[in-house]
């Protein structure tokens, strides 16, 4: 028998956050309502969009591109790869990795197992659903604090697709 009772939610029950440069976060299962097990978040972003080079060091990560393309770096040798609509990266907890929207918009699921990384979220975004603080903003300080109190690492800036 489950520890947690099964849990619905509709779209307009779901928290959205502002993010890094435009993209919004979007809370669809958050580990309250899955009882720790998972987190379930779709991010809508744009060309340019990216997340810097890191690591978790409680979950394990997959990315599903619904809609766009990023390029994804993942491993210590951090390999260029092209991850499209329909595709999946599946980045375990203490891999390193990267991505960059490289189209002109991406909708993306990410989902964290065990869950919690929407604290993460929570703690450096911006509830959309209040007026944004004046002095809010998402800076590369900020996010690295609240990414370590939720146990991960920044480990530098994401890399430069053109670069090759």
């Amino acid at each position: 028998m489950s520890d947690s009772p099964p849990h619905v939610a509709q779209a307009s029950d779901h928290q959205t956050l502002q993010w890094l440069g435009q993209t919004t976060v979007e809370v669809l299962l958050d580990a309250a309502a899955s009882g720790g097990r998972l987190t379930i978040l779709r991010g809508r972003q744009f060309a340019g969009d990216a997340a810097p080079w890191h690591v978790h060091g409680r979950e394990d990560e997959t990315m599903i591109m619904l809609d766009g393309e990023a390029l994804v770096w993942i491993g210590e040798s951090g390999q260029e790869q092209r991850l499209v609509s329909g595709g999946v990266a599946w980045m375990p907890r203490d891999v390193p990795h990267a991505y960059v929207i490289d189209s002109d918009t991406a909708d993306v699921l990410f989902v964290a197992t065990p869950g919690g990384l929407e604290g993460f979220f929570r703690h450096a975004g911006h509830d959309l659903t209040t007026p944004s603080p004046e002095s809010w903003s998402l800076t590369p300080d900020a996010l690295a604090a609240s990414f370590s109190e939720h146990g991960g690492t920044i480990l530098g800036p994401p890399p430069d697709p053109s670069a090759g």
